[in-house]
């Protein structure tokens, strides 16, 4: 939610340097004033703007707006990690149906739900002319990683699909220094290569583990499509928040959500005209997980967004460590499979790193 724009117009006033509240300073130190202020009386000062003693662009109304409750934020994060695996734990469930159908039908149901939010914010439907390259790129970008996710959890497990796309952090930092001259340190290298390492113990590829390895896996050859499916998505999906970054607030988050979902539907379109794969899911079931990936799919976005509004990024980064939780619990009851200790222990890298990444970001912002 945007701030009221009274709020906004006075921090403006505030950025530029003018004062909210005109009163002569006093030529001498007022010690009952200052008795008074150690005692939490509410001093009654003129707004700069009205002249009012009573005017809400004081700092009396800061002072009475109610807290967050502590640890909502972490809440949020929890529920929208919880709301996406369960989406992910559908996508897996569905019979019949291509990850780029299911994109498809995801477009459309949150298209559904962000047509009218533009047309109550008034934001248009194009955008501002010198960001609409980055709105198509970013449209683009995100909805193939979308795809490319949704194929990665058909085609391996969902454990190692949901862990190898939580690299996401240590590829937005590799991007950020390449295309935005951010600052790319010894800790971000380090990162990135304890990423890489816990993905080769999750892929084990037999040039390195030997063929006996590959006995494990029901389909290695489909274990390792997923892989680079996830292993894409998390490319695109770091590209895509750089280009977020690098466009900033000068474009309503609405209008990025348009463009992703407008552009991935007509995406999901054309690959299904040239392969001509598309069919209605027949088993009632189907339809319904259909709904249901749309519906967790928009719940958990809502709820991460809701939840950065509450608290820094620091926190919520370590609490989305509990995506690869719930993956490992999910593929346990529903699938009966137990992770190998490759995965495990290549879980560990990619999250240590992904966390670390996301954490001393977070660290240099706060400073």
């Amino acid at each position: 939610m945007e701030p009221p724009e009274s709020a906004g117009d006075a921090a403006d006033l505030q950025e530029s340097g003018l004062r909210l509240t005109d009163h002569a300073p006093p030529r001498e130190v007022d010690h009952e004033r200052v008795d008074a202020e150690a005692a939490d009386v509410p001093e009654r000062r003129r707004c700069w703007l009205c002249l009012s003693v009573r005017c809400g662009s004081s700092r009396e109304t800061e002072a009475k707006k109610k807290a967050p409750c502590p640890g909502l934020g972490l809440f949020y994060t929890l529920l929208s990690a919880f709301l996406f695996s369960v989406a992910s734990l559908f996508v897996k469930k569905v019979q019949d149906v291509q990850a780029v159908e299911i994109s498809a039908f995801r477009c459309v149901f949150q298209m559904l739900v962000i047509i009218p939010c533009l047309i109550y914010r008034k934001t248009g439907f194009i955008g501002p002319k010198d960001q609409r390259l980055f709105l198509f790129l970013r449209g683009m970008l995100g909805s193939t990683a979308m795809i490319l996710m949704y194929y990665a959890f058909q085609k391996t497990s969902l454990a190692d699909a949901t862990v190898i796309a939580f690299s996401c952090p240590v590829f937005t930092s590799l991007f950020a220094c390449i295309f935005l001259k951010e600052k790319y340190s010894l800790w971000d290298v380090f990162f990135t290569l304890f990423t890489i390492t816990g993905v080769i113990l999750i892929v084990r590829p037999p040039f390195l583990f030997g063929s006996s390895t590959t006995g494990k896996e029901k389909d290695y050859s489909g274990h390792l499509q997923g892989t680079f499916a996830a292993i894409g998505h998390a490319v695109l999906a770091a590209m895509t928040l750089v280009i977020l970054r690098k466009m900033g607030k000068s474009v309503d988050y609405f209008l990025s959500i348009w463009y992703y979902v407008i552009l991935g539907l007509l995406e999901c379109i054309v690959v299904l005209f040239i392969t001509g794969q598309w069919s209605l899911p027949h088993c009632g079931l189907d339809r319904l997980f259909l709904i249901l990936i749309g519906l967790l799919g928009l719940g958990g976005q809502i709820f991460i967004t809701k939840a950065l509004q509450v608290e820094k990024a620091g926190p919520v980064a370590m609490m989305k460590t509990m995506d690869v939780v719930f993956a490992f619990i999910l593929q346990i009851i529903f699938f009966s499979e137990v992770p190998t200790w490759w995965t495990v222990g290549g879980a560990l890298c990619v999250v240590a790193s992904s966390t670390g990444a996301a954490v001393r970001k977070w660290l240099q912002s706060s400073k």
